[in-house]
């Protein structure tokens, strides 16, 4: 019997390696204003969920909502980022440190240079969390920036 890992793509389970990730955020154009102009993701697409489908998929309980699709790079071979809101708060305080909920609490990103957002990251006032930026290995350093809604980003890759 074969593991999962001794598995080639063709054997695979899955008819994409790449994952899609929805994001419930408190406010969609502080989310879109710091995913598009800190971050520097594109959109690629929106889509409209209805009422009707929001309750038979189990989605929602009957509410309809709008999604905004972004990605770091607009491809085919990229995740997508996908972004809503219900304009409410969320039912968790946004956590300071990973350790503070459960859940999924940040993303990695490699970069070319920390220079480009390290400098938007200044520009729209967005505060880097820790020391950051942290040497990680030879030439690499590590920051930690978090969206509104207080997942925490953590970019990697070299200062210029």
């Amino acid at each position: 019997m074969a593991t999962i890992s001794s598995l080639t793509m063709a054997q695979s389970e899955f008819s994409s390696g790449l994952i899609g990730v929805g994001v419930v955020t408190r406010d969609i154009e502080k989310s879109l204003d710091f995913y598009l102009h800190v971050i520097g993701m594109t959109k690629v697409g929106e889509f409209d969920v209805d009422e009707n489908f929001g309750k038979i998929s189990g989605l929602t309980d009957g509410i309809a909502f709008h999604v905004d699709v972004l990605k770091l790079q607009d491809s085919p071979d990229a995740n997508q980022w996908k972004l809503m809101s219900f304009n409410k708060d969320g039912s968790h305080p946004i956590p300071k440190y990973i350790h503070d909920d459960t859940g999924m609490q940040y993303i990695t990103i490699h970069v070319n240079s920390l220079e480009p957002f390290l400098k938007r990251i200044k520009k729209h006032n967005a505060k880097l969390l820790g020391d950051t930026p942290v040497p990680l290995g030879e030439k690499d350093h590590f920051v930690l920036v978090q969206d509104p809604d207080g997942t925490i980003i953590e970019l990697i890759g070299p200062l210029q």
